[in-house]
């Protein structure tokens, strides 16, 4: 199977601990970052992905929001950037240790931080990425 994930998550899987906005979006999320760890694709969609799947019956789901929308964007040319090639809608990934730790030291760093511009996690991923990505559940296969 394939994750399938939206631009700016693939900032926040960097720093996920196992806290989230509800216990099922909790759940849900260990699911997917155990997929993840074990080497499972990621395949880049637009707007709402695996890990939203628990906020969408909400009556105003977060995921569909201009601002978060706005965030993948950012994301999206960041993470572009980085790895120097053009990644769009569609590309596939693999949450291999050579990207992770790639994609970890960029963000520690504050180059593909853009898209955390006032999210409301952005201190505790700071926290995260400060410890050198202690207790992180996103691990390399």
């Amino acid at each position: 199977m394939t994750v399938r994930l939206r631009a700016h998550h693939l900032l926040c899987m960097l720093t996920f601990v196992g806290e989230g906005y509800t216990s099922a979006f909790t759940d849900n999320y260990r699911n997917i970052a155990e997929r993840l760890s074990d080497g499972e694709e990621i395949k880049l969609v637009s707007g709402p992905d695996d890990i939203c799947a628990p906020l969408l019956g909400e009556e105003e789901p977060h995921c569909l929001k201009v601002s978060v929308i706005e965030r993948d964007a950012v994301a999206l040319a960041d993470i572009s950037t980085l790895l120097g090639e053009e990644i769009g809608i569609g590309a596939v990934l693999v949450p291999d240790a050579s990207l992770l730790a790639k994609l970890r030291r960029n963000f520690a760093g504050g180059e593909i931080r853009h898209a955390c511009l006032g999210c409301e996690w952005g201190e505790l991923c700071s926290r995260i990425a400060a410890t050198n990505f202690s207790g992180v559940l996103i691990k390399a296969a």
